[in-house]
């Protein structure tokens, strides 16, 4: 969806939680991120929310309130009864949601080796750089 609406980007900003599978500690996160780089050739700037400040996120509240209003009173009962609800989200100012569901099989307790977490080309901001960083991407 990005590459066609902004096909001359090389920046790519993402913000997340501190906690989870996306952690601002995770190295398997890192890592990931250092691949993506390399394959799409985008510098990825990484700004996470300080700990127990997610609700702050305000694409993420934005949503979220008419997701809840959408589907509240109805049973979640399968995960297409789900998407479907988030699908039909909208709002008075022409907000529209696009969801589907990911039924890939991802592998858990994947460890990322020193050898390639050292190899990571991360630049972390002056600016609490435990929570902010950049990843460039490696020629190979």
């Amino acid at each position: 969806m990005g590459r066609q609406l902004y096909p001359n980007s090389q920046n790519l900003l993402i913000t997340a939680d501190c906690g989870g599978s996306n952690s601002n500690r995770s190295r398997l996160w890192k890592f990931k991120l250092q691949q993506l780089a390399n394959e799409t050739g985008l510098r990825i700037h990484v700004c996470h929310f300080p700990p127990g400040t997610s609700k702050w996120n305000r694409i993420e509240h934005r949503l979220f309130c008419h997701i809840s209003q959408n589907w509240r009173g109805r049973p979640l009962d399968s995960f297409m009864v789900i998407v479907n609800l988030i699908s039909n989200t909208t709002t008075k100012q022409g907000l529209t949601v696009h969801a589907q569901l990911d039924t890939n099989k991802y592998p858990v307790g994947i460890k990322v080796s020193d050898k390639d977490f050292n190899a990571i080309a991360i630049t972390s901001y002056t600016f609490h750089g435990e929570w902010n960083y950049q990843i460039n991407p490696i020629k190979s």
